[in-house]
């Protein structure tokens, strides 16, 4: 293993992905310099057709790499921020998720369409979302939402060969966190989950840097609650198989993401659940999500996004 941090991870992916297959290119908004330093330097080692700079121009970006994902290349558009991949909806939601189904399987649409999500910069109401549950409402696409650097790695790797459309989130405010990685290359499969923490008396289900909020929080009740942080790493397809056995083993469960409450991954996740495991549960489902509204900037960012107390609580409520 070997130590490396979570903006790292992805550019090591890009970077053996480009390698390994003559088919694989970059293409985005400022992919040369690398705005959040996934891409940096891999301009230098491939050249301009491998990574490829355009205009402020999502719609184009994404029309593009879907274009040359139908006639057979493996591109990852960089849509930059993932606030904007509303611009690019039609393209995105519309055609790459649709097409393989409309033209009969005769069209296969390998893209992946990369952007960095979340808070904690605070920088504004237009570039801190967490879109996932426009996607996960979106049939035919795929959605890896890893964590930590061994996630973002493996699952990049896993996105880029895969043959279908995938949106690839990673979070702003993880770009520096360390971990540890494989020396030797590795894949991570889609919809296997990953248990952070084992505990016994409460399920926390866990997304993207919310993961490490949760981990947080465990630590601190270590004493008086043992909790288990799940981990879904891709929210489609989602593993709801080990969340639900989760949830068997402790009866109780909280479900943290950094999207907003209504309509988003948390009502999706807690609906399985009641679904699936309701017999089990010795308390309601608590779920912790930013606040119905827009995301406001500078210091009031944190009024409405979570913060690890509103995770503490939430197990306090489950355990009552």
């Amino acid at each position: 293993m070997k130590q490396t941090v979570y903006l790292m991870a992805i550019n090591e992916a890009l970077e053996e992905e480009i390698k390994r297959d003559e088919k694989v290119f970059i293409i985005g908004e400022n992919v040369q310099q690398g705005t959040f330093g996934v891409t940096s330097g891999l301009v230098q080692k491939f050249g301009t057709e491998r990574v490829m700079d355009t205009p402020l121009a999502e719609t184009a970006v994404a029309g593009a790499a879907i274009g040359a994902a139908m006639a057979g290349f493996r591109p990852v558009a960089d849509m930059m921020f993932a606030d904007f991949i509303y611009i690019a909806g039609d393209e995105i939601m519309l055609k790459a998720a649709k097409w393989h189904f409309m033209h009969g399987g005769k069209v296969n649409v390998p893209v992946v369409i990369m952007a960095a999500m979340g808070g904690g910069m605070k920088i504004g109401a237009e570039h801190s979302m967490c879109p996932e549950a426009l996607i996960m409402h979106t049939p035919g696409l795929k959605l890896a939402v890893p964590s930590t650097p061994y996630d973002a790695k493996g699952l990049l790797k896993t996105a880029i060969r895969d043959n279908n459309p995938v949106i690839f989130f990673y979070n702003k405010g993880l770009l520096g966190l360390p971990g540890e990685i494989p020396e030797e290359e590795y894949l991570i499969p889609f919809g296997q989950a990953d248990i952070k923490r084992e505990g016994s008396d409460v399920t926390v289900v866990a997304i993207s840097r919310m993961v490490h909020m949760a981990l947080e929080v465990a630590e601190k009740l270590k004493d008086k609650v043992s909790v288990e942080v799940v981990d879904p790493r891709t929210l489609e397809p989602l593993d709801i198989d080990t969340i639900v056995e989760s949830v068997k083993k402790t009866g109780r469960v909280v479900i943290v993401d950094e999207d907003n409450r209504r309509c988003g991954v948390t009502a999706e996740i807690s609906a399985q659940i009641f679904e699936t495991a309701f017999d089990y549960l010795d308390a309601p489902v608590q779920r912790v999500a930013a606040a119905d509204m827009p995301i406001a900037a500078g210091f009031l960012e944190d009024y409405v996004l979570p913060q690890p107390k509103d995770i503490e609580d939430a197990i306090e409520r489950v355990m009552a």
